[in-house]
């Protein structure tokens, strides 16, 4: 865990949950696994308020428990899982593509609250979405239902794990913690509902005054005693699904560039059809034959056999191997490399780039000659990229003290003399990687504190303005003049109304920069994945 990494979680788990509960999130990232006695002294916060900090990050699965030998609980941050709340907004834009306003709503709601039921996910998102429609218009429960059902069908989202129901004896105490299980079967599983309503709108401030609203409310109040149908099942936004979209959009952009566009419909329809069926770690997906894939192309795409047969020919036979023959039954079988996707497409441009902008272009070349030739000397560096002695060194010292190259010695003899010495340049490509990605986390930590400067520097005129809105919204409800909204806008000076514009404009473009270097982190972490040798 470096620094860089700890400093961007701090700052995720202070910017959405608030001061405790980063400093305790912030003190089990850095110590790792502590019982609630010594997070509680050494915190230096009250029981109560650690307790409350660690249920929040237990709900949204940043933290989690196990029950030692001893018989005491140990609580265990998980980093990982902090740093995607980075990428939160592109999981929220990726459910608005595929399932419109209403997936949009159901994953954000699901990111917001950690793990909720289905009926309450339905009631709360047909009631957001009942407050953007114009008067008279409501969302359906059933709209939303059927939306939530899709989700899970396409593991967009998935159970959270539940205690084990197990006869209680009288004599026998409770355990330290409970121990959650899930049947892998029953993670999609949606449970039958028969929910039957609209979305309701907020009451006005009007109508609250007034007597008739309080009878509705007891009225409320009293359904919402019982239990409902789904009490205990709750769901959970499932991110390895959506990082496999990524992953498959990822391929799919990859097939076009180096193709064209029938071929990359045709991976397209090649992962959709085993998006469900392969895991997000799998190498290859699942083999399909020519007969199935050819069934399961989109609509309208005028393709015959013989035209599909030779596209996956072409594509299997291609040097960069997206695609691979696993066998001959049913016209063919063909699987989608994943593994090798990751080792070759998007990685290298984003290790390249660096390279031209921090040492010139004449560092690329020789950065491209040492992954082409694997090792050589420095000798040989100059001869090959034909650069001087001097600058070639000076430029070899550069790369090296940043990382990009590194120096492996081999000895003619034991003493390891210099003077009996070859000293070989060449490039550690997953360390190169890594120190990319951790540029990336620092660049990111340093964008939110940018923001955060940005919005303290002009808090005062903020709360003016929002103040200014919340006035001429409460004016305009209530049938105002046009000459009394003017005179409220004038409130705001030109100059600050500039500062305002000059404001928003900044933030935007630090959001914008953020979601580009996740981007960027994303294809790292998962190049560096692809890597790792898995036992």
């Amino acid at each position: 865990m470096t620094q860089a990494e700890i400093k961007l979680c701090s700052l995720l788990l202070q910017e959405h949950f608030g001061e405790i509960v980063e400093k305790i999130g912030t003190y089990l990232i850095r110590t790792g696994p502590q019982p609630l006695r010594m997070i509680v002294n050494d915190v230096g916060l009250v029981l109560d308020q650690v307790k409350k900090a660690l249920c929040v990050l237990i709900q949204h699965n940043l933290v989690t428990y196990q029950l030692q030998k001893r018989g005491f609980v140990e609580y265990e941050a998980q980093c990982k899982r902090v740093l995607r709340i980075l990428r939160y907004p592109r999981y929220i834009y990726t459910a608005k593509t595929l399932y419109n306003d209403t997936g949009e709503l159901i994953v954000e709601e699901l990111l917001l609250n950690g793990k909720m039921t289905m009926s309450a996910v339905v009631r709360k998102v047909a009631d957001r979405l009942t407050e953007t429609m114009e008067d008279g218009k409501t969302m359906d429960y059933a709209d939303v239902s059927n939306t939530f059902v899709r989700l899970a069908d396409t593991h967009f989202v998935q159970r959270c794990p539940l205690v084990p129901e197990t006869p209680e004896s009288p004599d026998a105490p409770p355990p330290p913690a409970p121990t959650l299980v899930i049947n892998e079967k029953d993670m999609y599983v949606v449970p039958r509902l028969n929910l039957i309503g609209k979305g309701k709108r907020r009451r006005s401030c009007d109508e609250e005054e007034e007597g008739k609203p309080k009878a509705k409310k007891q009225k409320q109040d009293g359904e919402s005693s019982e239990p409902p149908p789904d009490d205990g099942i709750y769901w959970q936004v499932n991110i390895d699904r959506f990082h496999q979209h990524f992953r498959d959009q990822g391929i799919v952009s990859a097939v076009a560039n180096r193709m064209d566009q029938t071929s990359s419909e045709i991976v397209r329809t090649m992962l959709r059809m085993s998006e469900v069926t392969t895991s997000s770690s799998a190498p290859y997906t699942q083999p399909l034959s020519s007969n199935e894939i050819f069934r399961s192309l989109p609509a309208g795409y005028n393709i015959v056999k013989q035209v599909l047969d030779q596209y996956l020919t072409l594509l299997a036979d291609d040097p960069l191997e997206f695609v691979g023959k696993s066998g001959d039954s049913g016209g063919g079988m063909y699987t989608v490399s994943i593994l090798y996707f990751w080792t070759l497409s998007p990685f290298w441009p984003l290790i390249y780039f660096p390279l031209p902008l921090r040492f010139g272009s004449r560092c690329a070349r020789i950065f491209r000659l040492l992954l082409r030739k694997k090792h050589l000397e420095q000798k040989q560096v100059e001869d090959f990229a034909m650069i001087p002695a001097k600058e070639a060194k000076d430029m070899l010292y550069k790369m090296l003290s940043e990382n990009f190259v590194s120096l492996q010695e081999i000895p003619k003899t034991p003493d390891h003399a210099p003077s009996r010495t070859f000293y070989l340049y060449t490039v550690n490509v997953p360390s190169s990687a890594r120190m990319l990605l951790h540029r990336c986390y620092k660049s990111v930590a340093n964008l939110m504190e940018r923001r955060q400067y940005e919005t303290k520097e002009n808090k005062r005129l903020l709360e003016k303005s929002q103040r200014v809105e919340a006035i001429l919204a409460s004016m305009q409800a209530t049938g105002a003049e046009e000459a009394q909204l003017q005179e409220i806008e004038e409130m705001i000076t030109a100059p600050e109304r500039q500062q305002l514009e000059n404001l928003k404009r900044n933030v935007n473009k630090i959001d914008a920069s953020e979601n580009q270097v996740d981007e960027t982190i994303f294809v790292l972490e998962s190049f560096i994945e692809s890597t790792v040798k898995k036992p």
